[in-house]
């Protein structure tokens, strides 16, 4: 085997397939880019340069942690999401291209004009961001459990040069005054159930349990957010959460039980329940 790009790619693609990996070509592009430093581009440019020896050492270290089964966004340190490149961490959720439905869904709600906006659970920033980068003229607020996933989702905003939102951390509603109101809630929240089987597959086993799992068949979190998230709602304000694919009947029992009106559900980009809303009415 010679120390060529090419080369390289199809051993990593093959010891990637051995391994059951979903996109072994992806993730093999994806590390050696991130080795070299260089575009997608660069790769099918010059398929016949080779890698030089510190090269060939770094692509090897990078592919046994993938082989491990470690995220290659944790390994590269970022991950992309509604068009943003943003900086990842073990500490928060790797962002997801399903939740960008949830951003869509968003930003049909946001009334024109000025208003504010709250992300809860906002992890790396990525909801937040991507709506206040749609809508500069409106305020975003992020809220994290976890003040290293809050300062991550600062430091991407700072990247990103996006003014206007901030990000605090404390759990839930609590960093907020009694009185601080918003024409828009979203939240992708803890949804899965402790002992749902996913839980030791795939990308997942290496993500933070704190942000996945949740009591009461997962739904503990949502029944939170949906309960005190009537005193933090304007009148005619919206509560738009993501939730699991089977959860869709009992988010909206909630929100049917404590007064929501025009509650649905919207589904994903594969046609299965993802969001549900409700708009508060006081």
């Amino acid at each position: 085997m010679t120390s060529s790009i090419d080369a390289q790619l199809k051993r990593a693609v093959e010891q990637l397939n051995a391994a059951g990996s979903e996109s072994p070509h992806i993730d093999a592009a994806v590390l050696l880019c991130h080795v070299l430093d260089k575009p997608r581009s660069y790769l099918l440019t010059w398929p016949e340069k080779a890698l030089d020896d510190a090269q060939l050492a770094a692509f090897e270290a990078v592919m046994a942690r993938r082989l491990q089964g470690e995220p290659v966004a944790y390994i590269i340190g970022e991950r992309e999401f509604w068009s943003l490149p943003l900086k990842v961490a073990p500490h928060t959720l790797i962002p997801r291209p399903d939740t960008e439905r949830l951003v869509e869904l968003a930003l049909d709600k946001i009334p024109a004009g000025a208003c504010d906006v709250l992300d809860l659970g906002t992890g790396t920033g990525a909801i937040a961001l991507a709506l206040a980068s749609e809508r500069r003229d409106i305020a975003v607020t992020g809220i994290d459990l976890r003040p290293e996933a809050a300062a991550l989702a600062e430091e991407n905003r700072s990247t990103l040069h996006i003014a206007n939102a901030r990000f605090l951390s404390g759990s839930w509603y609590s960093p907020l005054t009694a009185d601080e109101r918003f024409a828009v809630i979203v939240s992708n929240p803890p949804y899965i159930d402790e002992a749902d089987p996913h839980l030791d597959q795939g990308d997942v086993r290496f993500e933070p349990k704190s942000a996945l799992v949740a009591d009461d068949n997962g739904l503990a979190d949502i029944r939170i957010i949906s309960e005190q998230g009537r005193q933090h709602l304007h009148t005619g304000g919206w509560l738009l959460m993501e939730h699991g694919f089977e959860q869709g009947p009992a988010v909206r029992e909630i929100l049917h039980a404590l007064g929501y009106q025009q509650v649905s559900t919207a589904q994903d980009y594969a046609g299965l329940d993802r969001v549900t809303m409700g708009c508060w009415q006081g």
